[in-house]
């Protein structure tokens, strides 16, 4: 921040802020020595619930299960093009069940649903790129 005489730097990235300040109250130290940056983390603010709108299978419930990305790649509802989805919404599943698709570094991984019931939502795009943790199915425990 000295090198470049920057006094205030701030980055906000989905639930990350920084705040970076130089000097007293964010003015520039009178000397380049005789203040240290000072850092604030902010927390994202506590989320407020929203009611959950119905979808093809029904209304949503509050018990339903989240099936999540393992690892970060390119989702798959097929295990080919020409090929059928592996589930769609309303199909029953159990532990062993493979639910999609996932690519990460040119290899095809199978994902399991890791429990049993119906699959009630489809969350993510066939084709479209996901995020370590994120969902992508909800399904109504049987």
């Amino acid at each position: 921040m000295r090198k470049n005489s920057v006094s205030e730097f701030e980055l906000e990235k989905q639930d990350f802020k920084i705040r970076l300040k130089r000097g007293a109250n964010g003015g520039g130290a009178t000397s380049p020595y005789d203040e240290a940056p000072t850092v604030t983390y902010a927390s994202p603010p506590p989320a407020i619930p929203v009611a959950v709108a119905a979808t093809a299978a029904g209304p949503a419930t509050i018990n339903e299960v989240e099936i999540k990305s393992p690892m970060i790649g390119t989702f798959y509802r097929t295990p080919s093009p020409e090929s059928a989805s592996y589930v769609e919404i309303g199909s029953e599943v159990n532990p062993d069940t493979v639910v999609c698709i996932i690519e990460a570094m040119k290899v095809m991984n199978e994902i399991k649903s890791e429990v049993k019931g119906v699959i009630t939502q489809v969350l993510v795009e066939n084709a479209k790129p996901v995020e370590f943790g994120q969902p992508l199915f909800k399904v109504r425990p049987a």
